[in-house]
């Protein structure tokens, strides 16, 4: 039998509530925030007033993206890059090759337990937001 951790509510919702603190220091920058377990079903969203309608759809596509590939998004982006490929060769619609989401990772076997990922910013500002909810988690 095989046992495979997971990532469990009350710590989406600490890394959520962490990240939506964080967001909700400058309320004139809306975001969307998704997090993923490991086979990138969605286990937390949330979305800031007025948020746009393509962030809320990014948030969710790059968490996807790092729980599907097992990388942060913005490393993914690069590997396909250096690869000479592009995101339509997997012919997979929810892939995308953009900056702002990052894996999650159990430290002890270092199996991927989902993603978290972050749209609304830039992409680095995304990324970092998406690194703080990765701390919060307390893995």
């Amino acid at each position: 039998m095989y046992q495979r951790p997971t990532l469990g509510l009350a710590q989406t919702r600490r890394a959520m509530d962490v990240m939506l603190d964080k967001a909700a220091q400058e309320p004139g920058r809306p975001l969307a925030i998704a997090i993923v377990d490991a086979d990138a079903k969605l286990l937390c969203y949330a979305r800031m007033d007025n948020c746009r309608a393509l962030p809320q759809r990014m948030a969710v596509s790059k968490a996807y993206t790092s729980a599907m590939s097992g990388a942060d998004s913005d490393a993914y982006a690069q590997r396909l890059k250096n690869e000479g490929r592009n995101i339509a060769d997997f012919g997979d619609s929810s892939l995308v090759a953009v900056q702002g989401a990052v894996v999650v990772r159990d430290p002890a076997t270092d199996l991927v337990l989902g993603a978290i990922g972050v749209s609304g910013l830039s992409a680095q500002e995304d990324e970092d937001l998406a690194r703080l909810g990765l701390e919060a988690l307390g893995l």
